[in-house]
């Protein structure tokens, strides 16, 4: 059995009179095979290029998008932590005990405290100190764990919504600061409210915290100023990538002789690009993770930071490698493989044996089923377009999706096989005969 995508006969391959190969067509065909392989080792190649341009310029300039993949982390146990670290340095609340407690101890020995009561409330200082401290640790604590952080992180990242442009082109200005390999978010509003908190909880001295340095280091890398040259050159590219790309495959699987081939062969390779780059991802952050430099203040916050900045690039390449798969699958289906021979038999075998349970219970299709049986492949091929359609214009797709929207091409496919199944039934019964001549009998 011949697939219809896959013609017996190659008319591109003509036969000299003698039943050998056309010399004329020789070099022709092999300039056309030439160009079909090297259009689609470049498609596959330019496919994780695209999902990289497309991950740079949507998190970058996509707003909703950019906070959306950002705010989870306010309530991360790492970035918590991280931030409560960084916010009790900055509010270090300095309070002499010693001098607190020898001007107490002083003053209550001139009324007539006896001196060894007196030297016992000055060696409490210790105490007075830690228990400051212990002030600062719980209000610190309590804010970072309430919703109160929370609105400040995603007010200070939706104002800064162009963070990773930020980190990847070391321009523009906000909550985020990029200087010399180093990612820096400015932690004062959240070290404001801390303070106010300490002082309305009776931490006095906490009015007199000095201005200090803010900042929590996000991300530090020597080899930032070589990503964001390749970045901006990704973000130029934008939307026009994944376009160019998916033409130069077209172009490669038309001008294969075998395209049902082709395009099976164009799908592994451009899910193996992807796979590739998905991996090099997690030895990029077993790397970074183990080299990080001193600026870095938490581990933890620093991979919570890197996944999930880079989530939506993990999808997306994900959702590239089922989508490959799915259609180098469908494309052997359709082939003339013995497995792909016995799938079809067994699904029309089944339509056949639905349709006569259809028949001997009344159940008919009438021209509808006639009329699918002689346009099914056309309204196979329909139904393929509008999906594929539907898939191009989804925002944001994942590989979940791609499995919903293959699950109801089974579906549209199962119930054209049936109707159609019908329809060959009613046209292999013959029109009914006339009344008339009925009558006449």
């Amino acid at each position: 059995m011949t697939s219809p995508m896959e013609p017996s006969h190659d008319p591109a391959q003509g036969s000299s009179p003698s039943g050998g190969k056309s010399h004329v067509a020789g070099p022709g065909r092999i300039a056309r095979k030439v160009a079909s392989a090297v259009l689609i080792v470049l498609a596959c190649i330019l496919v994780p290029v695209s999902v990289l341009t497309v991950w740079v310029h949507d998190i970058a300039l996509d707003t909703d998008r950019y906070v959306e993949t950002m705010e989870p982390l306010a309530s991360d146990p790492a970035i918590e932590e991280a931030a409560h670290n960084r916010i009790v340095r900055a509010v270090d609340v300095r309070v002499d005990a010693k001098q607190v407690t020898a001007e107490l101890a002083a003053w209550l020995q001139s009324q007539g405290l006896p001196p060894r009561a007196a030297q016992a409330v000055k060696g409490l200082a210790p105490q007075l100190d830690a228990a400051v401290t212990g002030a600062a640790d719980k209000v610190a604590t309590r804010f970072v764990e309430s919703d109160r952080f929370e609105k400040v992180w995603t007010t200070a990242n939706r104002a800064a919504h162009t963070t990773v442009v930020h980190a990847l082109t070391g321009e523009g200005r906000g909550a985020v600061g990029v200087k010399e390999g180093t990612v820096t978010l400015d932690v004062g509003a959240a070290v404001d409210r801390v303070k106010e908190e300490l002082v309305d909880a009776g931490v006095t001295p906490a009015e007199k915290i000095p201005d200090v340095d803010k900042q929590m280091v996000l991300f530090q890398s020597d080899k930032l100023e070589r990503m964001q040259g390749a970045a901006h050159a990704l973000d130029v590219l934008g939307t026009w990538m994944p376009v160019l790309t998916v033409l130069i495959a077209a172009a490669g699987v038309l001008l294969a002789f075998r395209r049902r081939r082709a395009l099976a062969k164009t799908a592994l390779g451009a899910a193996l690009a992807c796979l590739i780059v998905a991996i090099g991802l997690v030895v990029a952050r077993r790397y970074y993770l183990d080299h990080l430099p001193p600026q870095v203040q938490s581990e933890a916050a620093a991979a919570a930071v890197f996944d999930h900045l880079l989530h939506f690039l993990r999808v997306t390449l994900r959702t590239v490698i089922v989508l490959g798969v799915i259609v180098a699958l469908g494309a052997y289906l359709v082939g003339p493989g013995g497995l792909a021979r016995a799938v079809r038999a067994t699904s029309e075998r089944t339509a056949d044996s639905a349709a006569r349970w259809a028949d001997t219970h009344g159940i008919h299709t009438g021209r509808a089923g006639t009329w699918t049986a002689d346009y099914r492949r056309w309204l196979t091929i329909g139904v393929l377009l509008v999906l594929a359609l539907l898939f191009a214009l989804w925002n944001h797709p994942t590989a979940l999706t791609v499995l919903l929207l293959v699950l109801v091409f089974l579906a549209v496919l199962a119930l054209i096989a049936l109707v159609a199944a019908t329809g060959r039934r009613t046209q292999a019964a013959g029109p009914p005969a006339p009344a008339g001549h009925e009558a006449g009998r």
